[in-house]
């Protein structure tokens, strides 16, 4: 079966959803056209969904031959958000990875207008130095590929978030996932000019993976986000910031029941497109 007409979807408001990845068997039944070969998956998911985020790069940086051929299959529009190699952010001296990080950014800035926020995803339990931290988010680069590159900072190690790194975020300009999640640290203060969001709890019983009712509750806080605000529904460390300009806002569904993510990022959008 052909791959749908070549558009993008149009985020709204600058709010784009997603999907964590775009390789996974299940989604052959329920997301991908029957008969739709696996090579065309990807060429097929990023004219569904506004925005993908890349896991396979947390594991193993790819050429940069294999992010060009990713960028020549999606649509002008679509943007791909990516986790950064896991040698980088498990190393005992993270201030010391300064080549490792040149080169992965050198590499992936071959996706050139695809490339959305680069995700450095921090696990629990293993023992941050705040010092050595603080001066890896000053190495990380602003500007690849003469594009200007986006962080987002997942540190999953509850001992680590607090006032104290949520003030290091803010002032290296970098955005702190919101992880709707009762597995990592789920706070949603605003450290940047854009938001990040994981949701994390869709089920295997619902076609869409949330009630349409929860659904509607995220595209209020969506465009929320969106308009310079903070939602008051969800907690946070500190208290609200002023409020800001406009926001970029991407709102990734993650894990839990996964063979409904593409469903229920596809069901957001259209609320999100439907209503005020």
């Amino acid at each position: 079966m052909d791959a749908p007409a070549d558009n993008a979807i149009t985020p709204v408001h600058g709010i784009r959803t997603g999907i964590g990845g775009w390789t996974y068997a299940p989604w052959r039944d329920n997301f991908y056209p029957k008969g739709l070969v696996q090579r065309r998956e990807l060429e097929y998911a990023s004219r569904k969904l506004a925005a993908i985020e890349i896991n396979g790069t947390y594991y193993r940086a790819q050429k940069p031959s294999t992010y060009a051929t990713w960028r020549d299959q999606t649509p002008q529009g679509f943007v791909f958000s990516a986790k950064a190699p896991m040698r980088i952010v498990m190393s005992r001296t993270l201030a010391k990875t300064g080549a490792q990080v040149e080169d992965f950014v050198g590499g992936i800035a071959e996706l050139g207008d695809r490339l959305g926020p680069l995700v450095w995803q921090f696990d629990h339990g293993t023992p941050r130095d705040r010092d050595d931290f603080a001066a890896f988010l000053a190495l990380l680069p602003r500007k690849a590929g003469g594009r200007t590159l986006r962080h987002v900072l997942d540190v999953r190690d509850p001992g680590f978030f607090d006032a104290g790194y949520i003030a290091l975020a803010r002032e290296h300009g970098m955005a702190t996932v919101f992880t709707d999640s009762d597995e990592y640290p789920s706070f949603a203060d605003v450290t940047s000019g854009f938001v990040y969001a994981r949701l994390m709890r869709s089920r295997a019983e619902l076609a869409t993976g949330y009630p349409r009712a929860e659904l509607a509750r995220w595209a209020a806080r969506a465009r929320e986000w969106a308009a310079g605000g903070e939602p008051d529904d969800l907690p946070r460390i500190g208290p609200a910031s002023a409020t800001a300009a406009r926001r970029d806002v991407f709102v990734f569904f993650i894990g839990a029941a996964k063979e409904r993510n593409p469903a229920a990022a596809m069901a957001l959008h259209a609320l999100l497109a439907t209503t005020p």
